[in-house]
Formats: structure tokens, C-alpha cells, sequence
């Protein structure tokens, strides 16, 4: 089918923009999913200016080759900032989906794309904490990393934020979109997750438990759509304070880098796993919107059970 001529002059940058208003209103992609996609493709179509000797329009993107493509791909793994297999190929994935919409939308199809084949990557398995270590975790947080200095009410936020990674298995950016009219927490809380996708979550009442002790705490008076956690200058607490308070929490434990607050999440499920919980049911919990991204799991608690093994069988 012929491209419209209004898309097939259109500049790359104005393309770009309307496949990022697709993503956000129609797929209710994440404001960090958006920032990605919005970035991998201005580093492609500034790659393509150069290639072709100008910026290229929805013509020139409909007529690239393999070569181009290629191209591309071996100058993002061979520039000044080189990109990681797993980041190339998230790049070549963004491409793959912003020529998907040009085809459906504005008839701009490239069949050259399919020709085009990304690094080989090498799966990795989650690297979750072991309970004992996540148990260390929640209760150096609890503690207060500097008593003599640390006001009370922030132990109490980050034991309470902690505690929600690994009691509720949630990400980050999904334990600090709790508002204060969400305290005290439900039996089962509702969570909007990645893409939008709703998921209904129960709470342990140590978990719970934990947020009411931060908020009796609190030294500030919220409004019920006010973010819950706050950082200390009264503003919402954003992913980075977290993050560092993990990267402290692992060094006084001696534990490893991957030792992140992602890796409470993974110890949740894995933990569950580990003492029967359903792949399915777990899938739910977690949000997953395929099956085969939680069966990264079984290899985890596989990989302990063989440890286990090795470690107590006497012939081992």
C-alpha cells in the first residue's frame, strides 16, 4: 500500500513524537518507558542524518536497507559511549516497534527490518537475597544506618518501603506511588504496575505493620494524594534515596552488587517459589504479563536446591 504523502514528508522528529503519544495514551506506557523509547530513537534518526547525508523523513525511513540498519547496530556497539549487548538489542527492539506503528498507522513498511538480526544475548536468572540476608535488611533499615544522627521517622520510611519490596514482591516505582488515602494498607492492595495492568496484592501484617509505625512517625501532615513516602526536605521520595540506602545496607552486610532494592522483589518470589507457591499464581502477584518471564525463577530455586543438595548429601 502506497504511504500517505503527509506521513511519507513527514520529518522524522514529528513521527517519533506521535509513536510516543501512542505509547502513552493508547498503550499507557510508563513516563520511564517513554523517556527510553523517545531516546532510542533520536539517537537512530541522528545516526541516519549522518548515514544519509540529511534527516531523514517518512520516506527515507521506509526506504532504509539491511545495510543501514546494520550500520546503525555497529555504531552504537563500536562509538564513544558503546552500548551492552542487552542495551543494543532493547535499541533494535524499540526500532522494531516504532516501525511496526509507522506500517499500521502510516503505511511507512520496511521489510529490509526483518533481515536484521540483534547480539546474541545470554538469559540471565534473577539474582535474588537469601531470607536470611533479606531478614539483615529490613532490620538495619529498621535500625537507622546513623542513630545518633538519623531522625527516627526516616528508619521507619525506609524500613517500611523495604518491607514492601519483599513482603509485597513490588518494584520500586510501585511502592513509592502509594498514596497516603492507601494507609493503613488493605488486606489486599490494588496496584497499577507496568503498562497500566491492575493486580490485586495481599499485604502481611508485618508489613503493614511497618507503614503505620513510619507514619506515626512522620513529622508532616499529608493530604490523601499526597505520595505516602516522603524524603527529608518534605518532597516525594524518588527511587534514588532507596538505592543508596541498599548500596550502605550491602556494604555493612558485605553483600554483593546485585544486592539491590530489584533484588527483594526477586527474593520474594523466589522465596515463594521455593516453598510451593503456584508459577501462576506467582505470575499474578508479580504482575508479569507473560508466563516465561517468571519461569526465570524456577532456575533460581532449582540452582538452590541443588546447592542445597551438594552441600548435605554425604556422598555429594
Amino acid at each position: 500500500m502506497a504511504a500517505p504523502l503527509s506521513a511519507s514528508a513527514s520529518d522524522s522528529g514529528a513521527l517519533i513524537e506521535g509513536f510516543i503519544a501512542y505509547l502513552a495514551h493508547e498503550r499507557r506506557a510508563s513516563p520511564r518507558t517513554l523517556e527510553s523509547y523517545r531516546a532510542n530513537l533520536e539517537a537512530f534518526t541522528a545516526f541516519l542524518a549522518g548515514h544519509l547525508g540529511e534527516a531523514p523523513d517518512g520516506a527515507a525511513l521506509a526506504a532504509l536497507s539491511a545495510a543501514d540498519f546494520r550500520a546503525y547496530l555497529a555504531a552504537r556497539r563500536s562509538g564513544e559511549r558503546p552500548l551492552s549487548p542487552r542495551s543494543l538489542s532493547q535499541s533494535l527492539s524499540t526500532i522494531r516497534s516504532f516501525y511496526r506503528w509507522l506500517d499500521r498507522r502510516c503505511g511507512l513498511g520496511c521489510p529490509a527490518l526483518a533481515l536484521v538480526r540483534g547480539p546474541r544475548l545470554k538469559p540471565s536468572a534473577p539474582r535474588p537475597v537469601s531470607e536470611a540476608h533479606a531478614r539483615a535488611l529490613l532490620a538495619d533499615a529498621a535500625s537507622g544506618l546513623d542513630a545518633a544522627e538519623q531522625a527516627p521517622w526516616i528508619a521507619a520510611r525506609d524500613a517500611a518501603v523495604l518491607s514492601l519490596l519483599y513482603g509485597c514482591g513490588l518494584r520500586i516505582s510501585e511502592a513509592l506511588s502509594l498514596k497516603r488515602r492507601d494507609a493503613p494498607l488493605p488486606e489486599v492492595l490494588r496496584i497499577a504496575g507496568k503498562g497500566g495492568k491492575t493486580r490485586l496484592v495481599p499485604v502481611l501484617p508485618v508489613v503493614a505493620e511497618a507503614v503505620q509505625a513510619y507514619l506515626a512517625e512522620l513529622p508532616m501532615t499529608l493530604a490523601p494524594d499526597d505520595a505516602l513516602f516522603r524524603g527529608v526536605r518534605g518532597k516525594p521520595l524518588g527511587p534514588r534515596q532507596p538505592q543508596a540506602l541498599m548500596a550502605q545496607l550491602r556494604g555493612r552486610l558485605g553483600l554483593p552488587p546485585s544486592a539491590t532494592p530489584h533484588a527483594l522483589r526477586h527474593a520474594f518470589a523466589t522465596h515463594l517459589l521455593g516453598a510451593g507457591a503456584d508459577l501462576r499464581a506467582l505470575q499474578e502477584l508479580l504482575g508479569h504479563a507473560s508466563l516465561s518471564t517468571t519461569q526465570k525463577y524456577t532456575a533460581v530455586d532449582a540452582a538452590g536446591l541443588l546447592a542445597a543438595y551438594a552441600k548435605a548429601h554425604p556422598r555429594a
